[in-house]
């Protein structure tokens, strides 16, 4: 009868797999490795590497002086507002607000020039007169109305806004 052969073979050891491709890692990475060494630097010379040492040790000491501080009132009404202000420019058109920084800065520039003289009646008129003042009389005009709106009086509001305001 056949005898089946021994096979016996030898112990892998994963961390000598390991050791090998960390030993290759300086030749194949050279570039990462020395760039990473670079940004290293960089953040020791800054002084980073210092605070981020910092903030590691005096974690929990960080975190309740953190929690101290989010519990005054007006912290809490500022997350709220920050809350509420986010909200609001996420309902903001986009391209609506792409207008609206374009026009900023010629507005500005606008400005500028009208400090250097003051314009005279009829300068007033024609730009009183002008489409485009029209158009910005029309939105200011819009925003004004819909501020007008949310600030009437709480008895003849919706149940659900004047619930709302009774929170705060």
């Amino acid at each position: 009868m056949a005898q089946p052969i021994p096979l016996e073979l030898p112990k892998r050891d994963p961390r000598e797999a390991l050791r090998a491709r960390l030993e290759q890692a300086p030749v194949a990475h050279a570039e990462a490795v020395l760039a990473g060494f670079d940004v290293l630097q960089g953040l020791h010379d800054q002084g980073v590497l210092e605070l981020v040492r910092g903030m590691l040790g005096g974690g929990d000491k960080i975190l309740e002086i953190v929690v101290e501080a989010t519990k005054t009132p007006e912290a809490i009404r500022g997350i709220r507002n920050l809350l509420i202000m986010i909200k609001t420019v996420g309902a903001i058109d986009p391209e609506l607000l792409k207008k609206f920084a374009e026009a900023v800065p010629d507005a500005l520039a606008g400005a500028a020039k009208a400090q250097e003289k003051e314009p005279g009646f009829w300068e007033v008129l024609r730009i009183v007169r002008s489409r485009n003042m029209r158009r910005s009389l029309a939105v200011m005009n819009s925003v004004l109305e819909a501020l007008g709106k949310s600030f009437r009086s709480e008895e003849r509001q919706p149940s659900h806004l004047s619930s709302n305001l009774s929170k705060d």
